[in-house]
């Protein structure tokens, strides 16, 4: 998906580039990315090391999200189509 389509999708308002649902979506998109590389380029470690730093700054900001509204944190976790461990 295109970065500007992205914050458009999950924006709060007009303005809003930088909030924790727009940065969820964005490193959701980012970490779909590199899981499709990493599927061909299985031994590129570089890239499984930006994958994993992603995945982790994407669970703190869920874990902020869930913390401070946990009603947008669940139509966050909807509309990504995402599972979450309860």
């Amino acid at each position: 998906m295109d970065k500007q389509q992205v914050i458009k999708d999950f924006q709060i308002s007009k303005q809003d580039t930088g909030s924790a649902q727009v940065q969820v979506a964005l490193l959701s998109d980012k970490i779909k990315e590199l899981t499709q590389h990493m599927l061909v380029h299985p031994k590129d470690l570089a890239s499984r090391r930006g994958l994993l730093l992603a995945l982790s700054q994407r669970k703190k900001l869920l874990k902020y999200v869930a913390r401070t509204s946990p009603e947008k944190n669940e139509e966050l976790v909807k509309k990504l189509g995402m599972r979450v461990k309860k």
